[in-house]
């Protein structure tokens, strides 16, 4: 049942070390390096760069046995156990130098989201300058995920500080709902569930480029936004099947819907006059040496990390000066911070350690099954392969995986591509045999790149050639994997 498999997919707990490695994983190579600096900079017990510390004695084992007294501080309980290998991070970058690193070419401009916004305002034909007005305050109180955070209550309060105008909250609703019809779709949402019904609602408004499945697919998604969202959230499946009255494969292509939307609208935002071009930098690469291939993980990205120096001296005193006598109330205090500041650090360089493996365990994992397309680069030899495959394989949840997969590249003698294109479901063709539904898409893009264009192929009758072709899928199929690769509905391939 659809309610039991997404529950479970979605109600897992994870502990706060387990959500800072899911989060970690999630970062690009190119952005490891920025979020790295942000921890140290709020965390003065970690520390970037080489320590020679592996080779120092452990001082910080307790050294007497003395009985414990509401005055003492026990260090065995306030710090980690710094054995002989020191609680440090190093890269697996093989010399790789700092001054190494090459230099990426990013375009760039001056242009934001609130002037995108703007220009999109001045277009618009409003009743009068005081409209504008208060279209310019509302632009300016949208945050970069694109949410209107404010109430427009404060917005009127913003409008008579700063220039003495006395406006009713209904006038910001106003000029607010014709914000939200602009580009990005979502833009000026008040919460999730408002940024995503305006999407979904936006893409109602163009019928013409959908086909009759989506659009059913896409007022179903709106219904639960709208009405069900509660349930939604909460993951009550089967009593929205319920409520909706629609099957589970209605439900779940509702669902998938809703998936594709973006809960951060501003951060989806392209300004066209003003292209920013984003540099992939890959996270893995596979090379073929005389027929075998070989698997590194960019680590230059991950500097070295340890624990301060600092931090380790003030364990040094403060057990010194228990071991001589009692500790104050303000000593004690400062053994309990510096303890939570060593372990929040040394939970960081864990997780960055625990990120490597994970990810070199899950690039190793899809090699070996694909190793015969990564020795060719032809599709053809692309194995069936989906996310709970190599999370047994190496022994982590499809979670994992699937974050991994979403957000990594590769580079291979092919090109860079992202991991999550390697997995694919399984189709049997007409001889019992299992192909990938990538390749079965490839079919698909071939048959209608060979049509006439003045007389172009409806969904039924590329249904009809490819079972022609050994593969026997629906109507329905047909037309999803066609809107996945971006190819449109028979009309609009049409060419007079």
């Amino acid at each position: 049942m659809i309610s039991q498999s997404l529950s479970q997919k979605f109600s897992q707990k994870m502990s706060p070390r387990q959500i800072q490695l899911m989060k970690l994983l999630q970062v690009p190579t190119f952005e490891l390096e920025q979020r790295i600096k942000e921890e140290i900079e709020s965390n003065p017990a970690l520390e970037e760069g080489n320590t020679d510390s592996n080779n120092e004695e452990n001082e910080y084992k307790e050294a007497d046995d003395h009985e414990k007294d509401d005055n003492s501080v026990d260090f065995e309980d306030y710090f980690p156990e710094y054995g002989e290998e020191d609680q440090t991070y190093r890269s697996a970058s093989d010399g790789y130098q700092q001054e190494d690193k090459p230099t990426r070419q990013i375009a760039s401009n001056d242009s934001n989201l609130q002037d995108y916004l703007e220009r999109q305002l001045n277009l618009v034909d409003l009743p009068t300058d005081l409209d504008r007005i208060i279209g310019k305050q509302i632009i300016g109180s949208i945050d970069e995920d694109g949410y209107l955070r404010r109430e427009p209550i404060s917005i009127t309060d913003d409008l008579l500080f700063s220039m003495n105008l006395q406006i009713e909250e209904q006038q910001v609703l106003k000029i607010l709902a014709i914000i939200q019809q602009f580009d990005p779709k979502g833009i000026g949402a008040r919460n999730l569930q408002e940024a995503l019904l305006l999407q979904v609602q936006g893409k109602l408004k163009e019928p013409e480029k959908l086909d009759e499945f989506r659009i059913k697919d896409l007022k179903i998604a709106e219904i639960i936004l709208r009405d069900y969202f509660n349930e939604f959230a909460k993951k009550h499946f089967s009593k929205l099947a319920q409520n909706l009255n629609v099957d589970e494969e209605d439900l779940k292509s509702a669902y998938d819907e809703i998936l594709k939307l973006n809960p951060k609208p501003g951060g989806g935002y392209v300004d066209n006059d003003a292209l920013v071009v984003q540099y992939i930098e890959p996270d893995f690469t596979i090379t073929n040496r005389d027929g075998e291939l070989e698997m590194s993980v960019n680590s230059r990205n991950s500097p070295d990390l340890h624990i301060s120096e600092g931090y380790k001296n003030m364990v040094r005193n403060l057990k010194r000066k228990r071991q001589s006598g009692k500790l104050s109330k303000e000593e004690r205090e400062t053994a309990m911070f510096v303890k939570q500041k060593i372990e929040a650090a040394q939970t960081f360089i864990d997780s960055i350690l625990k990120r490597q493996s994970t990810l070199y365990n899950t690039m190793h994992a899809i090699m070996m099954m694909q190793y015969d397309y990564f020795l060719t680069g032809d599709t053809r030899y692309l194995r069936p392969m989906i996310l709970k495959d190599i999370a047994e394989k190496i022994e982590v949840d499809i979670s994992t995986v699937s974050r991994v997969a979403n957000s990594k590249y590769v580079q291979t003698e092919f090109g860079t591509k992202l991991l999550k294109e390697f997995f694919s479901d399984k189709v049997q063709n007409n001889d019992g045999d299992d192909v990938t539904t990538v390749e079965v898409k490839k079919m698909l893009s071939n048959i209608i790149d060979e049509e006439d264009k003045t007389n172009p192929l409806s969904d039924e009758a590329l249904m009809e050639l490819l079972d022609k072709n050994g593969i026997s899928l629906s109507r329905r199929t047909i037309s999803k994997y066609r809107e996945k690769m971006n190819i449109p509905v028979a009309r609009l391939r049409r060419e007079m």
